[in-house]
């Protein structure tokens, strides 16, 4: 990426952001926001293919729910998948080829890249992992990292979404 795209991206990052921002003010109820923040991330970046939060239901099992584009995967157990070791690590995971992962589940066929950052709530439980998929090779890179992670940083903020 040339140093003019990265500039690009930050920009409209900024954008993306301060529209979640905006949409979310005051918003407590948690099916709202992260619907909200799903459509917000999906239709803000041409390259995001599928976007969405797989919600822990239950000990060790990960929910699909809210999310943007094609159908994905119902139920993820902690010990599988890319998200599911995501939320084992608690870290973000950025995957440039899907199919170089054996922990890769191929919800799509179509899927070539994968970022996936945990979120906490303000106690800091894992509570979910957003999940971005790409149809292009090694799509995300810093950028979306730091920027992705700053939108589920949201989540740790007290008496905003989860408490």
């Amino acid at each position: 990426m040339q140093m003019n795209d990265s500039f690009k991206k930050e920009k409209a990052c900024a954008e993306v952001y301060q529209r979640i921002i905006a949409l979310t003010a005051g918003e407590t109820n948690e099916v709202t926001l992260l619907a909200t923040i799903a459509c917000e991330l999906h239709h803000g970046f041409p390259y995001y293919n599928w976007t969405g939060f797989y919600r822990v239901v239950e000990p060790q099992v990960l929910k699909v729910g809210p999310y943007q584009g094609g159908h994905g995967c119902l139920v993820i157990p902690f010990e599988r998948g890319i998200c599911g070791k995501c939320a084992r690590l608690e870290k973000t995971l950025n995957i440039p080829d899907v199919h170089a992962e054996q922990d890769h589940i191929a919800c799509s066929s179509s899927t070539q890249s994968e970022i996936v950052v945990p979120v906490f709530d303000a106690k800091g439980n894992l509570r979910a992992v957003l999940d971005v998929d790409s149809d292009s090779p090694a799509a995300f890179d810093e950028v979306d990292e730091k920027f992705l992670e700053k939108v589920c940083d949201l989540f740790r903020n007290p008496g905003i979404f989860w408490s």
